[in-house]
């Protein structure tokens, strides 16, 4: 369905828009000016809820520019703010009648005062920084004002580059095995800084005005919604390297954080998977290529961050990294071509006091778009039931943990593996009736109980999975509080496709939110997400994540349930959901979950650093202490016994890093108390399946 939708949709978009852009469309051929009129012809026919192009969208515009090229408010003055505010009302009517004379000015202010930091930096770097002076720096740039001179500037400008440099001057004292004098220690610390920011700059001026561009054009867009997305004509070529599931690089997806590369997702089967190197919430600062002097990434954009980041196969990059507990380490790590094969479905068995149950990994709902035949989500979660089935399993949980979606169609077919027919989602376009996705396949491939875990970095289908067999009382749903809450479906539309005659060269391409999904109960999954039947905290439990958190994002709605009955296999449903929550509220290591949560949040919400050598040595070394309270979770046991199937054993004996994938796969099953819960439910279900079983033969023979 998503794609003969996107083939109406670029269909009408064709017909009507190939009549109007053509080249003559501007008297001065501007390629940026067809640019702007495209996306936002396209923005305005085709996105699911199309915004009004007023004065509140162009200022927020406004706003939102200006905080993407100076986060850290360490370029412009408060005067060239002030004299950009003639436009705070006018780029709505700049973006109807094809203008960019506030990006043009925007743009030419910021090379100046590049140019002139540039010299601030060099200037503050050749005299040394006082580390027994107390002093403190506010890292939280968002409310802070800009600078109303030059003065105040370069006054910034040092405190910045003094706690840049604060942690590499530590370092230096730590590793002084030669017992050099401080002052020379201290020395080689900020030349250690004005190297980084040499080479940031020399990044930046390599960067061209397109460049720039293609931010403004996507500061417009993002106003829409977060998924909305203007691709350059690299852009796509990379993003379509990612939907082929290979490329080289460290595997993991980052989000631009003003600080600066914040880890959001971790790649299976990556080299930062394989070396456990980073974990979702680490911040990336700064990046180096094989003990070359590191890149400071502050400010930078993601997509430059990401390149510098990247690389060929088996170089070595080096990442500053401050983890999610505060501390501030350097990772190196070897690149590599990060495969798919990790993102498949994969199954292991659990025995536990002479009872066997089933456990099926699934990483994303992939699919070949061209070829639904060939391998997929759905076909192989089904192969990895029937082979759990072989195994004689009495239950089977289903982990979505950290799945960010994929395939709509996938989700439908295997939400039917678990019930006989009807409803699983609903879609609704822009201004259209809501289409019902339903199973109508009557076989059931596994009728036992069903667990399913998520967390708040579950998404998308995986939501809708999860949503289906709540509605229907099929599953328990064990996990975070709420999923992360993506309800909407994106569609990408070559911008070539629509222009006649084209001389400008490759366009790029747009995703476009074009749909939205709602729950078989009505309820939409946009913002809110899937609630857990049974809540269990973890370390990201306070920590910003999800829709809700994002910028722009649609909002929730509801529209009418369609026609479902719940499943009647289970007997006394709500007494497992209730057995569990008391389990939960008696262990001491849950506990402790959920007061390492509480501080890691408490962490990431101090913002006033020390600038005081004392001092901040003093806060590290509580952080450290603090730290190692909670390693205890590390090696929780839950005293579980996994084993890979029948046809993966068989595999090891010529393929020696599948058999170390699954040994640590199956070694980190067993400190996992969220599967131990699982299996607990799964044994309650089972009791309540078996009285199911027998109520139901009894009233046959009734």
């Amino acid at each position: 369905m998503k794609k003969n939708f996107t083939l109406a949709f670029l269909v009408i978009l064709v017909a009507v828009a190939s009549c109007s852009f053509t080249n003559k469309s501007f008297e001065n051929d501007d390629k940026d000016k067809l640019l702007l009129d495209l996306i936002t012809y396209v923005l305005e026919k085709g996105h699911y809820e199309p915004k009004n192009l007023n004065d509140s969208f162009s200022s927020n515009v406004f706003d939102d520019f200006i905080d993407i090229l100076d986060p850290t408010k360490r370029y412009f003055l408060a005067s060239d703010v002030r004299e950009f505010e003639k436009y705070r009302f006018m780029i709505d009517d700049e973006i109807k009648n094809t203008e960019i004379t506030f990006f043009n000015i925007v743009y030419q202010r910021l090379k100046k005062r590049m140019g002139e930091a540039e010299e601030i930096y060099k200037d503050v770097l050749d005299t040394p920084f006082d580390y027994n002076k107390s002093e403190t720096i506010n890292i939280d740039y968002k409310d802070q004002e800009f600078a109303a001179n030059k003065k105040q500037l370069r006054e910034r400008w040092r405190q910045q580059l003094k706690y840049n440099t604060l942690g590499v001057y530590d370092n230096k004292l730590s590793e002084n095995e030669d017992n050099l004098p401080v002052a020379e220690l201290e020395a080689e610390a900020r030349e250690t800084t004005e190297n980084t920011l040499g080479e940031f700059f020399d990044f930046i001026n390599d960067l061209e005005r397109k460049d720039w561009f293609v931010q403004y054009i996507n500061t417009i867009v993002d106003e829409f919604d977060p998924h909305t997305y203007y691709f350059a004509p690299d852009d796509k070529e990379k993003f379509d390297i990612g939907m082929s599931g290979k490329f080289e690089g460290i595997g993991a997806r980052l989000q631009k954080k003003p600080e600066g590369a914040k880890v959001v997702e971790i790649i299976s089967g990556g080299p930062v998977w394989r070396e456990q190197s980073l974990e979702v919430g680490d911040e990336i600062l700064k990046v180096g290529q094989e003990g070359e002097e590191p890149t400071d990434i502050v400010g930078m954009r993601l997509d430059d961050a990401i390149k510098l980041i990247k690389g060929p196969k088996g170089s070595t990059v080096d990442l500053t990294v401050r983890r999610v507990d505060g501390t501030i380490e350097e990772v190196s790590i070897t690149r590599d071509v990060v495969m798919l094969e990790e993102a498949y479905a994969k199954s292991a068995t659990v025995k536990d006091a002479g009872n066997k149950y089933g456990l099926i990994n699934l990483p994303k709902f992939y699919v070949d778009f061209e070829d639904y035949t060939e391998r997929n989500a759905a076909t192989d979660v089904a192969k990895e039931v029937e082979r759990l089935k072989e195994e004689g399993v009495e239950g089977i949980i289903l982990d979505l943990r950290d799945n960010g979606g994929g395939s709509l169609k996938t989700v439908v077919d295997m939400a039917g593996l678990f019930i006989k027919d009807g409803p699983i989602v609903q879609v609704r376009s822009s201004g259209q009736r809501k289409e019902v996705h339903e199973d109508k396949d009557e076989r059931i491939q596994w009728d036992g109980p069903l667990v399913i875990l998520v967390n708040e970095l579950s998404a998308s289908a995986s939501e809708i999975l999860a949503a289906a067999m709540q509605d229907y009382k099929r599953a328990v749903v064990i996990g975070s509080k709420q999923t992360f809450g993506k309800g909407t479906v994106q569609n990408v539309i070559p911008l070539d496709n629509i222009v006649r005659s084209n001389e400008h060269g490759n366009l790029g391409a747009i995703k476009l939110t074009t749909q939205k999904f709602y729950r078989i109960n009505g309820g939409s999954t946009q913002l809110e997400g899937v609630k857990s039947d049974i809540v269990v905290p973890d370390r990201y439990s306070y920590i910003d994540l999800g829709e809700r958190d994002q910028e722009n994002p649609l909002e929730w709605d509801r529209i009418s349930a369609a026609d479902y009955e719940a499943w009647d296999g289970y007997i006394d449903f709500e007494s497992t959901i209730a057995n569990s929550k008391k389990r939960m509220s008696e262990n001491p290591y849950i506990e402790l979950i959920e007061e390492n949560a509480k501080w890691l949040k408490e962490q990431q919400d101090e913002t006033t650093v020390s600038l005081n050598y004392d001092a901040y040595k003093q806060r590290e070394e509580q952080a450290k202490k603090k730290s190692e309270q909670f390693k205890s979770l590390r090696d929780y046991d839950s005293e579980l016994t996994f084993e890979s199937l029948r046809y993966e054993t068989e595999l090891f004996t010529q393929d020696s890093v599948l058999r170390e994938k699954r040994n640590r796969w199956h070694k980190n099953l067993a400190k996992d108390i969220y599967v131990e819960e699982a299996i607990n439910v799964l044994k309650d279900l089972k009791l309540n399946n078996i009285k199911g079983a027998e109520r139901r033969l009894a009233s046959v023979k009734g």
